[in-house]
């Protein structure tokens, strides 16, 4: 018995504490959370670069998913950010990031999820238009008084899709 009543405490008193949480907090948090993400991915304000470095943790480990690899490295997935724009970035011609849907989800009082899907329609050079789109989940960790995002999943839309933003989910 006294083995079945510490299996049913630490059950019940070791999961997330998303409990701690009123509703006011946890909207709190989420309100928070979706405008830094929306503030960063601004392409209206200049530093748009400089911005969403500013989302990543300050210190330890940061995971990055995208087109089928991962980088665990911080420098790595900075040095693949700045030269996103060195490269691709500087080549788009009034550029708009449009959220299509996002979500948060606040798992306790010291981390979140931002799931969203965007399209960013833009010229090219010549004056073609061009769209990106995908979609990214973005985790964050409260560490001292600053959120930042300590693993994300990037996807992007395959460029067939973009233009009418389908997805074929069968």
């Amino acid at each position: 018995m006294a083995k079945c009543l510490l299996l049913l405490f630490a059950m019940t008193g070791c999961g997330t504490r998303s409990a701690d949480l009123s509703p006011a907090e946890r909207a709190a948090i989420a309100k928070e959370i979706d405008a830094r993400v929306r503030a960063a991915y601004d392409l209206s304000q200049p530093n748009a670069d400089q911005r969403m470095l500013a989302l990543y943790a300050d210190t330890g480990r940061i995971v990055s998913a995208s087109g089928g690899r991962v980088v665990a490295s911080r420098d790595t997935l900075m040095k693949g950010i700045e030269l996103f724009w060195q490269n691709v970035g500087v080549n788009m011609r009034e550029p708009k990031w449009i959220w299509t849907n996002t979500y948060v989800d606040v798992l306790s009082p010291e981390s979140a999820v931002f799931t969203g899907t965007y399209r960013v329609p833009h010229h090219t050079p010549r004056g073609d238009p061009h769209e990106l789109a995908g979609a990214m989940t973005l985790v964050f960790e409260k560490r001292g008084t600053k959120w930042g995002v300590v693993q994300e999943h990037l996807s992007d839309l395959p460029p067939a899709d973009t233009a009418t933003g389908a997805m074929n989910m069968k």
